[in-house]
């Protein structure tokens, strides 16, 4: 067995020369949570018991070389004083017992060890050494008093004797020892006395309660042997040879010890039935590790062991039951010495392989329970460790664990792949016992100590709770967990890959999903943006993301690239929940502006005296509040501002966009103010002022077209007002440059941003918003213009020129009012605006203008000679909005002119002329359905002096008998409404 230990480097025993102090106490060895597999005994033996039985037969074994018998040994008669030495020395057919350890032998052992020791097998003071016996040496680890070894040397020397020619294997020890030895060979009767029930137990233990072959109820011997043993340990029995009770004993021991499956006579079993041979066989095993070093096995342990397997003959056993036996012991020293000699783990480990090749091949059912047992202890005591290592191994100790799992390893897999029938019925393939396990052991320790941590995580978080910026429990633990998962890669995964080649896949993907329990109730709970949420959010995102990294290079090499590994670790998606948590801050945000924008617009009186600039004050509000908003935005401590930022701008937007429709809302559009035209009439001839002295026909009333329009009651509809909302809008679209660049620099500022993200310009701009600025201050400007030419002025415009005589109500009047609204307008309008509504005011003058000529109602006729009239006043028109060209360009003017300038000629041209050309335009118009009878044409509102509507109007206006006439036999136009 010698190269199981070439390994050990924890030295032999330095024992000194003489022999160590006995002492009787119970030994460190036995651990007290690790109860012998060996078998639990049913007799009351005690360990001290054991060990002297296990001597006994030991130095009964070792009198005789294997297979000689006991012949030629000469019977002493020597006292109680002859030593131990003396005896050996005499007896020359006991060469094992009395063989000298020398040097050769100690260097025969270093050699096997690697040992650095100084040869040790000496005894004796001072300058007179001479070498120790292996019986003295034997004596010593064994605890054996030297009185006791010189009983039982004495009574082995008679047993001889008299037993010539029997093998010792054929000889019941303990019985021959109980005849041999008598109350004069002990010290005083108490001693005699107890060594007498002991030797007893031993024989009760051997024949009756651990027999070699199951006993018999109804069998007499063993009836017989009981009651005399239970007598005898009442009331000592004399052992003479002659004495009733011994040879009633004798009788007894005799018929059951010759008990055999074989039918053998010359067989004798007495301390080969199971248990019982096992723990004898332990006892002598311990005797290998130094009495004063537990830890240490002795220098001469070739030559003790070579002795100790000399009683396989009498305990029944061979190599299959040794090995076990061996590593059971061997493991168990490991243990009861405080687990620091990892050479006795290695021992164990490696005499574990040979117990693994005896496991495939030994069919015998008793050695199956017995090896079943012994590695269930073993595993049982590895996977206590095991299961959750982080509480038993650090750096310090890694080697430790690495030894304990290739043992824990190895027993598992011979218990299942050697004793469970369940693996048998499977395929091997289908199994792969050490990564199992080790899967086990993995996922079992990171759970506790995920528990562990999550505890420490909670009582930091309560312990600072009341310092500033401290930190959420979950963060705390993300923390912690990252840490546990670098030092499992670093510490544990290298030594557990051996057997598990994603051992730290595993690990992470226990504490992902761990961590993953905690953080899910967590998310179940938020309902709003923090602090602490966003913390929590973030520190799981950034473990899950290390966790990850660790799963996937220790997958670089595997079959499968490590996805089972990832598909175990279903996302957190932290940083979805951050976005939703983000989205609600914003729709929460975006809901309290549009609130805010629908109670201020109620409030706010578009007055232009508001502010030196002339805009609303609640459009400041606005603004303020959206660069707040921008501002907590880009302060909320997430991850993503740049993809959740077009969100936010989205809603500025539309937040935008509603307050300028509200600012717009209820001001009029164009047509709002455009009076209803009056049906087609035809003139009364020579009544050019019928209508003076009369009451004059009203135009429809212009709000009854829109209910929804303001008139001048409500003070905040006025065009002082709606300048003021024009000015706002304005002022608003040079706020989106200065909002956009902000945002730019808030983003470069963040800390998540790219370059790509601000440098793209365009995903960072206002869209809906500048657009509804635009359409509303057109919208506006159109409102303001109409609202003064056909509202402000109806009564100069519509009501005042060319009624009656043209040349007696022109166009003066009109031109002081507009004039006068122009310089106010001026003075209120924002100068980038200023043009605009002007030419919009020109337009609508220009509109209104025609509309009095084309539709201006039967108040109004026009003779040929009032063309110039006509003309003169439009050419006072435009010059009002050219201003001898402090106005507007005089291009700009004749663009917008061209269709009155178009129109204007009709009005000096001759009636047959006229009628002649809207018979050709209806034709064009109609085809040649329109020979027979001309249609009339509809009002298009779109003058042109090629269009038979806007021909057909100049006639029905046209002071003339001609037109009259044409007007009542083509279509009985009325003369009046």
């Amino acid at each position: 067995m010698a190269h199981l230990f070439r390994d050990l480097s924890l030295g032999q025993s330095k024992r000194g020369t003489s022999p160590p102090t006995i002492t009787l106490t119970k030994s460190p060895m036995l651990a007290d949570d690790l109860p012998s597999p060996l078998g639990q005994l049913a007799s009351k033996l005690t360990d001290s018991d054991l060990r002297l039985t296990a001597y006994e037969i030991f130095v009964a074994a070792c009198r005789t070389s294997s297979g000689k018998p006991l012949t030629n040994i000469p019977n002493s008669s020597s006292n109680h004083s002859d030593s131990p030495t003396q005896h050996s020395a005499n007896s020359p057919n006991s060469p094992a017992l009395q063989r000298s350890l020398t040097s050769t032998a100690a260097s025969k052992v270093k050699k096997a060890f690697g040992l650095k020791s100084p040869g040790s097998g000496c005894s004796g003071q001072g300058k007179a050494k001479r070498p120790l016996t292996v019986g003295e040496l034997m004596r010593n680890q064994m605890r054996v008093s030297e009185a006791m070894d010189s009983r039982v040397r004495r009574a082995l020397l008679r047993i001889s004797a008299g037993q010539v020619g029997r093998r010792i294997e054929s000889v019941v020890v303990p019985l021959e020892l109980l005849q041999q030895l008598k109350l004069s060979d002990f010290a005083d009767s108490q001693e005699h006395e107890e060594w007498q029930k002991r030797t007893l137990k031993v024989l009760e233990a051997g024949l009756l309660l651990h027999p070699y072959m199951p006993l018999d109820k109804s069998n007499s011997a063993a009836q017989r042997l009981r009651q005399i043993i239970h007598g005898a340990l009442d009331r000592p029995m004399e052992t003479g040879r002659n004495n009733e009770s011994m040879q009633l004993l004798r009788s007894a021991v005799g018929s059951l010890a010759s008990r055999s499956y074989d039918g053998s006579i010359d067989s004798c079993h007495w301390a080969d039935g199971m248990p019982f041979n096992l723990r004898l066989y332990e006892m002598l095993l311990q005797s290998c590790f130094d009495a004063n070093d537990e830890s240490s096995i002795i220098e001469e342990f070739d030559e003790l062991m070579e002795q100790i397997k000399k009683t396989w003959g009498i305990l029944g056993l061979n190599q299959t039951l040794h090995n076990l036996c061996f590593t059971w012991v061997l493991f168990h020293q490991f243990v009861a010495t405080g687990q620091m000699d990892l050479d006795l783990l290695s021992a164990a480990d490696g005499l574990l392989a040979e117990v693994a090749k005896d496991a495939k091949t030994t069919k015998d059912t008793e050695y199956s329970k017995i090896l079943s047992s012994t590695l269930s202890s073993i595993l049982g005591w590895a996977e206590k460790r095991l299961l959750a290592y982080h509480e038993t191994f650090d750096r310090e100790n890694v080697e430790t664990m690495q030894g304990i799992v290739s043992l824990g390893v190895a027993a598992a897999k011979i218990l299942v792949e050697d004793i469970s029938n369940e693996y048998r019925r499977r395929r091997r393939n289908e199994v792969n016992v050490a990564r199992e396990r080790i899967d086990t052991y993995i996922r079992s320790s990171l759970r506790t100590a995920f528990a562990q941590i999550m505890e420490k995580a909670d009582s930091s978080r309560r312990a600072s709770k009341n310092q500033p910026n401290a930190l959420p429990g979950l963060a705390i633990l993300a923390k912690d967990v990252g840490s546990l998962a670098v030092n499992e890669k670093q510490v544990f995964s290298p030594i557990l890959k051996r057997w598990h080649p994603l051992s730290a896949g595993v690990a992470v993907a226990t504490l992902h999903a761990c961590y993953g329990n905690e953080l899910k109730q967590f998310i179940s709970g938020i309902t709003e943006l923090t602090p602490d949420a966003v913390q929590v959010l973030r520190a799981a995102d950034k473990l899950e993301k290390d966790l990850v990294q660790i799963a996937v290079e220790d997958s670089v090499e595997s079959d499968d690239g490590g996805k089972a590994i990832i598909r175990e670790m279903p996302p957190y998606e932290a940083e979805a929940a951050i976005a939703n948590l983000v989205k609600t801050w914003i729709k929460t945000r975006l809901d309290r502006l549009k609130e805010w924008v629908d109670r201020n617009l109620q409030q706010e009186i578009w007055s232009p005296q508001a502010n030196q600039e002339g805009y609303a004050p609640s459009a400041v509000e606005v603004l303020r509040i959206l660069n707040e908003t921008l501002d907590a935005f880009f302060q909320l401590p997430i991850p993503m501002h740049p993809a959740l930022l077009p969100e936010l701008m989205n809603g500025l937007d539309r937040c935008l966009q509603y307050y300028v429709s509200k600012a717009k809302s209820g001001c009029g559009l164009r047509n709002t103010f455009l009076p209803t035209m009056p049906a087609l009439t035809r003139c009364t001839i020579g009544s050019k002022f019928q209508g003076f002295g009369k009451k004059k026909e009203k135009s429809p009333n212009i709000q009854k077209r829109n209910s929804q329009v303001a008139t001048n009651g409500d003070s905040t509809f006025g065009v002082p007002q709606l300048c003021a909302r024009i000015n706002t809008l304005q002022w608003i679209r040079g706020e989106f440059e200065v909002v956009e660049k902000r945002i730019i620099t808030l983003l470069r500022n963040s800390e998540s941003a790219n370059e790509e993200d601000f440098s793209n310009g365009l995903s960072k701009k206002f869209e809906l918003s500048p657009a509804a600025c635009v359409e509303g201050i057109q919208q506006l400007c159109e409102s303001v213009a109409y609202r003064i030419v056909f509202h402000d002025l109806n009564h100069v415009l519509w009501d005042g020129l060319y009624v009656g005589d043209p040349s007696s109500s022109r166009i003066e009047p009109f031109l002081q009012e507009l004039e006068r609204n122009l310089m106010v307008i001026s003075d209120t309008i924002h100068e980038r605006v200023r043009t605009r509504i002007i030419t919009d005011i020109m337009r609508a003058s220009f509109d209104g203008f025609l509309l009095v000529l084309l539709a201006g109602g039967p108040s109004r006729t026009f003779s040929r000679q009032d063309s110039q009239v006509i003309e003169d006043d439009f050419k006072s028109l435009k010059d009002l909005f050219w201003a001898n060209g402090d106005g507007l360009p005089s291009e700009l003017i004749d663009k917008f002119s061209t269709t009155v300038r178009s129109i204007l000629p009709l009005f000096r041209t001759d009636t047959e002329s006229l009628i002649e050309r809207f018979r050709r335009a209806t034709l064009e118009t109609y085809g040649s359905s329109a020979k027979s009878r001309l249609p009339l044409p509809p009002t298009s509102g779109q003058w042109n002096p090629s269009e038979p509507n806007t021909l057909l109007r100049v006639l029905c206006y046209r002071n003339d008998e001609s037109a009259t006439k044409f007007l009542k036999k083509t279509y009985n136009l009325p003369k009046k409404l």
